[in-house]
């Protein structure tokens, strides 16, 4: 039985990276093991350096690990050629970051499509129903310099919804929105893990974000030093900024 015939869409197991500068090696992950269930909105917490977000990008496929394995759905990810992983990568996760990384010149509904076309999604239709869900029926002829940061923000995570993905990975997501902004994005991100069918990763130091999730995983230079699971999580409204 594979990982996701188990009901966990991620394994990560025994994981190391290091990066090399010059002649030195610097160790950010160490045997680093980890599940994540489908349909699980999951908060990763830790100081600048713990290595939350390569963490983030070796699951999403951005990075390889320097050993140690990655599955995704079943799929060994770490193994895989560089073309079949773009490939992957493109079809099976949503990513979303701190800064928003539109095309200034694109507006919201033709940065949306332009995903949708790479992952062989429904095309225009599907993209108009998803600015619809995220929130932007009225915006979506928007250019990007016309929208709020809370509006563009909304736009990214379309982007990563356009494929359907069983899996988002959301690095800093809230990190440069006002509160109230930030609160309708959590808002947002919660609700797309509500049919189980989807799983959410997000990489945060907000504290008050781990209320609001599943379960809480707190790294510390490179290890996993505790994790919470939260039996009733809160309401991304009702969270005390």
């Amino acid at each position: 039985m594979n990982e996701q015939q188990a009901g966990n869409l991620v394994r990560v197991h025994g994981v190391d990276k290091v990066f090399k500068r010059g002649s030195e090696e610097i160790h950010v992950l160490g045997g680093l093991n980890l599940t994540i269930p489908d349909g699980e909105f999951l908060a990763l917490m830790g100081p600048s350096g713990s290595g939350k977000s390569t963490l983030l990008n070796l699951i999403g496929g951005l990075d390889r690990p320097s050993q140690g394995s990655i599955e995704v759905g079943g799929q060994r990810i770490d193994s895989m050629s560089d073309r079949k992983l773009a490939a992957w990568r493109a079809r099976h996760v949503g990513l979303v970051f701190q800064f928003y990384n539109l095309v200034p010149t694109l507006t919201a509904k033709e940065n949306v499509a332009l995903i949708a076309e790479l992952s062989s999604s429904d095309g225009l239709k599907h993209t108009e129903q998803v600015l619809e869900r995220v929130g932007l029926a009225d915006r979506m002829d928007h250019f990007p310099g016309q929208l709020s940061g809370g509006e563009q923000q909304r736009v990214s995570i379309a982007r990563g919804l356009v494929k359907d993905p069983p899996l988002m990975l959301c690095d800093e997501p809230t990190g440069s929105l006002d509160v109230e902004s930030g609160i309708s994005i959590l808002k947002l991100l919660r609700d797309v893990t509500s049919d189980g069918q989807r799983s959410v990763l997000i990489v945060t130091h907000n504290s008050v974000t781990a209320d609001m999730a599943d379960r809480v995983i707190r790294l510390r230079d490179g290890q996993i030093i505790g994790q919470e699971t939260n039996r009733s999580p809160a309401d991304p409204e009702q969270l005390d900024w």
